[in-house]
Formats: structure tokens, C-alpha cells, sequence
């Protein structure tokens, strides 16, 4: 997530925090990367401009110039305006009507509206427990209407059943009558997407709304569009009255250009991100996190907020209790192996880490492969209880029988059981506290 934007911003940063003591040469020299590097980043011009109007009086003050550390203080200013400009502070989803609350979303096709629509309810009830009704009104796309029932069924959400050939008006009051009588909490309805902003499509979305009288109307855009998805929700801001922003794909932008464009450039508060392709991945968007990411400081507080949801917490006192006796098996370096994958394998973790580009770059160098935790599984999944128990009794000919099964050789076998002995080591320091295991104990504590 916004390795492009960030390295530069780190590149900058890191020849700033050399210096000594800074001039006002050297600070405008350093103003101008960080511009050139949002503008590559596809920021829109007037956020560019307007980030660097608000950083330059504060970046050429007595108190940079004569500040005995003049880089570190050039970083806290930068945050701090990157932060007013993303929205300072987390906006609340609106649920506060008399329910069933009903719940927009809009979009063009292809930005990942009906995922989000289901991501949306899971996110309601895990949070809030909130049961939601989810409704398609997309007559229009093959199929539209059956993806959202696959997915709703598929993630234990209710969904309004398929009526051949009803226009969308129609569906939006069946959706109404049947979720009073349901008790559904929150009805979000799915609206139909074009290629582009049209006429007739924003006709619909007025006419819906004036049936509907949602709390909240979503636009869904993809972030990896940029610049085109700042246009987009300018254009649907002109004509509907957004209430908020859920922009897509944003683990896969490397830019950042719509992220830090979308409020400055919309007055409309960006919500929630989709990190990811699976259900429980739909993030609150908060502006100090995504500021700290793009500037490379990492976001430790949503690691270890991922770290207490997504860990199995009695699986970690299991693992606790084999480590204090000394008895850390395979079987428990599968468990961990497994809530790596929770929380998004190893890239998920690296990217909420402090300096990630260079730990990222370390592990490029290093060869090391994503599919190593999947691998690792296989190979752990072919060994019988007792090699789990005791690896050390894996010899040669138990090392082919468990390259046979997992379809690996013996020399990742080797590896697996070089790294599980690393493991079993690095775990036996944690137990005795955080300062032994590298990492702060307050962080430590949150994370056992």
C-alpha cells in the first residue's frame, strides 16, 4: 500500500534527518520533492499545492532553523498536515434512525460495490450486530443480482430474494416492507454501476433515494484509478448528496493518489478501505494511520488491534504454556504459521511495520517467497503426530516420505526444520518478556 509515495517520502526524509541544522534553501529543495512525489503519486494539483502552501511557513520558521533536531521536526509537520488534508479524524458510519437504517451505495461498474456491499454487512454485524438485508437494484449487469445471493449466502448475510424481471423502484420497496417485518437492523442496497457517469443513471439513484431515505449514500471507487476516481466522486458529489467514500483495492495501490486527494478534493469523508479480497478485509479509514503508512512510519496500534481480532486466543495460551515448559513443538509452529495467514500473511504484517520498504527490500533480497507460509503448511501437514511433537527425529528417509506428501524436496524440508528451531529459540525469549524478544513490551503484551 503506497510503496511509491512512500519510499520517496522516505528517500526525502532521510536525507533531511542528516543534516545538522537546516537553511531555508534546503527546506524549499526538500518542499519540492515532496510535491514532485505527490504529483507522481497522481495527487491532484490543487492537494499538492495546497499541502505544500500549509507546510512552508511552519517548515521555514525560527524553530526548524534553530531546532537541534530540524529533520525529525520537518516529519512531524508533514504528518500533521497530511493528516488535516485526509480528513483529521475517523468519520462514523451514521446508523443513528429508526430502523431498518437504509444504506446507499453507488459507483461506476468494476469498482467493487456488490463485494463491498457484503463486506459492508459483515463489518455491521461483527462491530456493531447489526443484522443487514442486502439488496441488489443492478437489473442490468448479468448476473449482478445472483453474485450478491452467492456472496450473502456464502457469508451466512441475508439477501432479498430475486423477483425475474422487477424494476428497481419495485425492489427497493419489497426490500422495505420485507425488512420491517424481519426485524432487519440495516438494509444496504447495491445500486447499478455504468462505465461511466450518465444521465440515467443518476436519474435512478435520485428516484431511489426519494423511496429509500438512506442515512448514508456510499460512493464505492476504485482506488487504483487515481486521479479518475477523484473526477468520479466529484461528479457523483455534483448530483447526489454523498455522505461518505469506500474506496477499493487500496492494498494494491501503490500510489496513493485518491487516498489523499478524495476529501480535500470532495468535502466528503472517506469511511472505510478495502484492504483485501475476502470478507472480513473492509478497514475504518483513519487519517493519522494512513498518514503514518504513507510516511513510512509504519501503523503498529491497527497491527495490534489485527493481532487481538484476528488471533485465536486460546490457541496463544496454548503456545504459551508449551513454551514455559520448554515444549515448543511443529504442531504449535503450525498454529502460528496459521495466524500469520489471519492476519494477512507476512506482506500484511510488513506493511503496517515501521520503515517497510526497507524490510521489504530486505526480503526481496532475501528471496523470500509469500507462498513459503502455505508451503511450510503442507509440508508440516505431512508429518505424522510424533515428527510434530519431536522433529528431531525426522531422518532421511522420513525426510523423503514428507517430501512425497507435501510435493516439496528435502532441501525445503532442511529449511522448514532450520527455521522451526529459529523459531522455537526467538519463542522461548518472548515468554520471558518483551525486552528479550526485541520488540516493547507494551507492544509485546498486546501481541502474546
Amino acid at each position: 500500500m503506497f510503496e511509491n509515495l512512500t519510499n520517496k517520502f522516505e528517500e526525502i526524509f532521510s536525507s533531511l534527518k542528516k543534516e545538522p541544522s537546516l537553511n531555508e534553501k534546503q527546506v524549499d529543495e526538500g518542499l519540492r520533492k515532496i510535491r514532485q512525489a505527490l504529483l507522481e503519486a497522481d495527487v491532484a494539483l490543487p492537494v499538492a499545492k495546497k499541502l505544500i502552501e500549509n507546510i512552508k511557513p511552519k517548515a521555514i520558521g525560527q524553530d526548524i532553523i534553530r531546532s537541534t533536531s530540524p529533520g525529525q521536526m520537518i516529519v512531524k509537520i508533514v504528518f500533521d498536515e497530511v493528516v488535516k488534508i485526509l480528513g483529521d479524524d475517523k468519520s462514523e458510519l451514521n446508523l443513528n434512525a429508526v430502523p431498518p437504517v437504509c444504506l446507499m451505495l453507488v459507483g461506476l461498474q468494476g469498482s467493487g460495490k456488490t463485494t463491498t456491499a457484503a463486506k459492508l454487512a459483515k463489518y455491521l454485524e461483527t462491530n456493531n450486530k447489526k443484522k443487514s438485508l442486502l439488496v441488489s437494484l443492478d437489473i442490468y449487469r448479468p448476473a449482478a443480482q445472483e453474485q450478491l445471493s452467492i456472496l450473502g449466502e456464502k457469508n451466512s448475510i441475508q439477501t432479498l430474494p430475486i423477483v425475474k424481471d422487477q424494476l428497481p423502484l419495485d425492489i427497493v420497496k419489497r426490500a422495505m416492507n420485507a425488512a420491517s417485518l424481519s426485524g432487519i437492523d440495516t438494509i444496504i442496497f447495491d445500486t447499478a454501476g455504468r462505465t461511466q457517469v450518465d444521465l440515467s443513471m443518476m436519474n435512478e439513484i435520485k428516484e431511489i433515494k426519494s423511496i429509500a431515505n438512506p442515512v448514508e449514500t456510499i460512493l464505492v471507487a476504485d482506488s487504483l484509478t487515481g486521479q479518475a476516481a477523484v473526477n468520479i466522486a466529484q461528479e457523483f458529489k455534483k448530483t447526489v448528496d454523498l455522505t461518505g467514500i469506500i474506496l477499493t483495492r487500496l492494498d494494491g495501490d501503490g500510489r496513493g493518489g485518491a487516498a489523499l486527494s478524495m476529501k480535500f478534493a470532495t468535502n466528503v469523508p472517506v469511511k472505510f478501505i478495502g484492504v483485501g479480497e475476502k470478507i472480513e478485509q473492509l478497514d475504518v479509514f483513519y487519517p493519522d494511520r494512513i498518514a503514518n503508512r504513507i510516511l513510512g512510519m509504519g501503523d503498529i496500534v491497527s497491527l495490534v488491534e489485527k493481532a487481538s481480532k484476528d488471533l485465536d486466543e486460546e490457541s496463544i495460551k496454548k503456545t504459551e504454556e508449551s513454551l514455559k515448559s520448554g515444549n515448543f513443538s511443529m504442531e504449535d509452529y503450525l498454529k502460528q504459521l496459521r495466524q500469520m495467514k489471519k492476519m494477512g500473511g507476512m506482506q500484511g504484517v510488513l506493511s503496517m511495520l515501521p520503515g517497510v520498504s526497507k524490510l521489504k527490500s530486505q526480503m526481496d533480497n532475501a528471496n523470500i517467497d509469500e507462498n513459503i507460509i502455505k508451503t511450510n503448511e503442507a509440508i508440516i501437514l505431512s508429518m505424522t503426530s510424533q515428527e510434530r511433537l519431536n522433529p528431531k527425529i525426522i531422518s532421511s528417509s522420513r525426510k523423503k516420505r514428507i517430501a512425497d506428501g507435501s510435493g516439496t524436496d528435502s532441501g525445503t524440508i532442511n529449511k522448514l526444520l532450520k527455521q522451526f528451531k529459529m523459531m522455537s529459540n526467538m519463542m522461548k525469549k518472548m515468554s520471558k518478556g518483551g525486552s528479550e524478544s526485541g520488540l516493547p513490551p507494551e507492544i509485546f503484551n498486546q501481541l502474546k
